[in-house]
């Protein structure tokens, strides 16, 4: 979030400063973006309306402009399009037939796969998958050349960077004191709290009650056993989901798989254990898989309140957080909220008489 917002804010002209400790390319297991699989789900979202579901369209959208634009500057954003979401009972697939036919009216083309097609797909899909719903336009979206390639550009934009952590914020006039852990006391006129978890201390701090919880999430890169590959005569048509779980092909035998699902920040090795074998749906290929790296983030959860949070607090106080499974989906729509927000309160602050 805070790099989307970053980046979109320098195009509209604004000096930007980027305060974030993972900046000096350490790992940070408690690191949200860099944990997640990157499965863009719009166009399946179950609901027809709403700030969900304009957000989530609003955001594929823009992730095609975006894509362009970094790649024009040199970046390569590996985009792998298709979204194959499987229905495990019969209540689930007739939801998916139902949403067919409204998606159908909205004018997006969804697909509903029936089991026979399925059945043809290479290597095995999950055990027990009774048809899918099938989406075009949905995909997958790599993380950490996206987090790389807005930066750079960003720093080509002539955004500044400080490489410490948030300990205080404090309102001034005219703006706010941002007080860091190294002691340094940074003036700037608006703040964006892209923090997950950590931005709920800060509020705390300003009288603001917005609580938030990790959730953390298990994923696995695993090798395929010979001679399973993604160059059959039938592959995936894309990322597959199976009851919230993303199976996502990669290079010739590689597969990404996750995430776990586990209250707190404490991993459960049960819960690892228990990916693999997708709750006892793995096919023979999946169960036989190598693990090539696992890795861990946290999930920023709202509590009581719906995700994502977006919200102006305070005049130049915006929180752009809470984004729970979603944060590389809709960080687009999200920094376009935060530019139009910020925006609008700065040609107020024009329009005032000091």
């Amino acid at each position: 979030m805070g790099r989307a917002c970053a980046w979109l804010l320098l195009q509209r002209g604004h000096s930007v400063l980027l305060i974030d400790p993972g900046l000096d390319g350490q790992r940070d297991p408690s690191s949200g973006s860099k944990a997640a699989l990157g499965v863009l789900m719009a166009q399946v979202f179950h609901r027809n309306s709403g700030r969900a579901w304009r957000l989530r369209q609003r955001s594929l959208e823009l992730w095609g402009q975006w894509r362009q634009q970094l790649q024009a500057q040199g970046s390569a954003l590996p985009w792998r399009h298709g979204l194959l979401l499987l229905a495990s009972t019969p209540e689930e697939l007739e939801r998916q037939r139902q949403l067919v036919t409204s998606r159908r009216q909205q004018g997006f083309a969804l697909e509903l796969w029936e089991q026979p097609r399925l059945d043809a797909l290479a290597p095995a899909l999950p055990i027990g998958a009774l048809g899918g719903l099938y989406s075009p336009a949905d995909g997958q979206q790599d993380p950490g050349p996206a987090l790389a390639a807005l930066l750079a550009d960003g720093l080509r934009l002539g955004l500044q960077t400080c490489c410490d952590q948030v300990e205080h914020l404090e309102q001034r006039p005219g703006g706010w004191s941002v007080h860091t852990r190294c002691g340094e006391n940074l003036e700037v006129e608006a703040v964006v709290l892209s923090a997950g978890v950590a931005s709920s201390a800060l509020l705390a701090d300003l009288g603001h009650q917005i609580p938030m919880e990790p959730v953390l999430g298990q994923a696995l890169e695993l090798e395929l056993p010979l001679p399973t590959n993604w160059r059959s005569a039938c592959p995936w048509p894309g990322a597959v989901v199976w009851q919230g779980l993303n199976l996502v092909p990669r290079a010739s035998s590689k597969l990404w798989l996750g995430a776990t699902l586990e209250p707190g920040d404490q991993a459960d090795p049960a819960a690892l254990a228990n990916l693999q074998q997708l709750c006892g749906a793995a096919p023979a290929w999946l169960q036989q898989a190598t693990v090539v790296r696992k890795w861990q983030g946290h999930r920023p959860h709202p509590i009581g309140r719906p995700a994502p949070l977006l919200e102006q607090l305070e005049p130049g106080l915006v929180v752009a957080s809470g984004h729970y499974r979603n944060g590389v989906l809709l960080a687009p729509a999200t920094a376009e909220w935060v530019a139009d927000q910020l925006d609008q309160g700065l040609q107020t602050s024009l329009q005032t008489p000091s």
